[in-house]
C-alpha cells in the first residue's frame, strides 16, 4: 500500500524567507524615513543573522558530511554551494554589523562595510553557479528536493541583483556619495524578493505518518 506523502516547507526556508523580508523592507524609502538610520541598520543585521542561521541549516543538510572520495558530482556541487553560501552570509554579518555601528556612531558615513558586502555578494554568485551544477543532475542528489530549477533560477537572479547592489553601493572616493544609490537599493529589493520567493516555493516530500509521529514525540 502506498503511504500518503505531503509537501511542506523546507526547514532552512523559514530563515531565508524572514531574512529576505528584512532585506526587502530595509532599502524602502518609506521604511527608512520611519525607522531612521539605526532602525534600518538593525533590520539589515537581523536579516543577515537569519540568513546565516538558514545557511547553516542548509549546509548541515547538504549530503550530511563534506564530500569525499566517491561522492558524486551533484552531491559535491550541492555541498560546496551550501558551504560557499554560508560563508557569504558571514560576510553579510560583518558588513551589516559595521553599517549598524556606523549608523549609531556616525549616521552620515557613506559606504561603510562595502568590502565584506562585496565579498558576500561574490560568494552568493559562486554558490548560485554551483547550485546550477547540482540541479543539472538532481536525480543523483541524496535529497532530490534539495535543488529545483525554480529555486536555483530565482536564487541565481537574486544573487545577480545583490551583486548589482554591491556595485551600486561602492563609495566614490572623497565625494561622500555612492556610485549609484538607486541600484544599491533596487538591487537589494529585487534580490530579496527573489530569495523570498525561492524560499516559500521550496518543498520537501514527507510521509504523513512520519510527520505526525515527529509532532507527537
Amino acid at each position: 500500500m502506498t503511504q500518503p506523502v505531503e509537501r511542506r516547507l523546507r526547514r532552512e526556508a523559514w530563515g531565508f524567507a524572514l531574512g529576505s523580508i528584512c532585506f526587502f523592507v530595509g532599502p524602502l524609502p518609506a521604511y527608512a524615513a520611519w525607522a531612521g538610520a539605526v532602525g534600518v541598520g538593525v533590520t539589515f543585521f537581523i536579516g543577515s543573522l537569519l540568513f546565516t542561521t538558514a545557511g547553516f541549516i542548509q549546509l548541515s543538510l547538504s549530503g550530511r558530511r563534506p564530500p569525499r572520495k566517491g561522492t558524486n558530482a551533484a552531491d559535491r556541487a550541492d555541498w560546496f554551494a551550501a558551504a560557499v553560501q554560508f560563508l557569504g552570509t558571514l560576510f553579510f554579518n560583518v558588513s551589516t554589523g559595521q553599517a549598524l555601528v556606523s549608523a549609531i556612531q556616525a549616521p552620515d558615513a557613506v559606504g561603510v562595510g562595502w568590502r565584506p558586502d562585496a565579498f558576500g555578494s561574490i560568494a552568493f554568485l559562486v554558490s548560485s553557479a554551483l547550485a546550477v551544477v547540482a540541479t543539472k543532475d538532481r536525480g543523483q542528489l541524496w535529497d532530490r528536493d534539495a535543488r529545483t530549477w525554480h529555486g536555483t533560477g530565482l536564487n541565481l537572479l537574486g544573487s545577480i541583483a545583490f551583486g548589482i547592489s554591491a556595485i551600486g553601493a561602492y563609495p566614490v572616493n572623497g565625494s561622500g556619495e555612492l556610485l549609484s544609490e538607486l541600484w544599491a537599493n533596487l538591487g537589494t529589493v529585487i534580490g530579496a524578493f527573489c530569495f523570498f520567493t525561492a524560499a516559500v516555493l521550496s518543498r520537501r516530500s514527507v510521509l504523513r505518518e512520519q510527520r505526525e509521529g515527529a509532532s507527537t514525540a
